[in-house]
This record gives C-alpha cells, structure tokens and sequence, in this order.
C-alpha cells in the first residue's frame, strides 16, 4: 500500500502530537510534584518490562542470520543471563555477553 506525501506528513505529524501529549504529561503536568508511593513503585520495573522486549528479537531472530535461530547468539544470552544472576552486576553480565558473542566470532572466523 503506497501512501501519499500528505498521508506520510499527517501520520508524522500526528505520531508526533502523540508522543508530545505522552511526554507532556508526566513531565509538564505531573513534573513539579511528588508522585504517589504506589506510582514509583510501579515505574521501578519499567526498564525490566521494555529491555527483555526489544532485546529478545535481536537474539531469537536477528537480522544477520536471515531470521534464523543462531546457536552463538543464544549462547552470549545464556552467558549474560548467568552472569547476572551470579553477581548481580549489570555491568559484569553485558561484559560477559558480548565476551562470549565477540570471542564466538572470532573463533568462528
């Protein structure tokens, strides 16, 4: 379905509108109080909701095996999964990951 340059700008503009609106109200209308125990609580977990979410495609289908499950990425998962509940550290689990995702390159090159 080819859209028009009108149809591309007004879904543009009206995606930008809403992600204004989203962002204006916390910031702007909510921005100088202080939210509720029960809010915080809730916005703690939502770095742990999004990351799993945008993060699980890149390893379950990425783009550089054509879509295809990808034994070494699933491994540097793996790693980074362990290493993370081992030390509880992000930092030591990321390091981890991609240690076993670069390494895995180069002994596979």
């Amino acid at each position: 379905m080819a859209y028009s340059s009108f149809e591309i700008w007004l879904i543009i503009l009206i995606l930008g509108v809403g992600t204004f609106a989203l962002r204006y109200s916390f910031l702007g209308l909510i921005g100088s109080r202080e939210l509720p125990e029960w809010a915080l609580r809730h916005l703690r977990y939502t770095a742990v909701a999004i990351m799993p979410g945008m993060i699980a495609p890149m390893i379950l289908f990425p783009a550089a095996s054509g879509g295809a499950l990808d034994p070494l990425r699933m491994s540097a998962a793996g790693a980074t999964i362990v290493a993370g509940l081992v030390s509880r550290n992000v930092v030591v689990a990321i390091v981890a990951g991609t240690g076993v995702l670069i390494g895995g390159h180069l002994l596979l090159a």
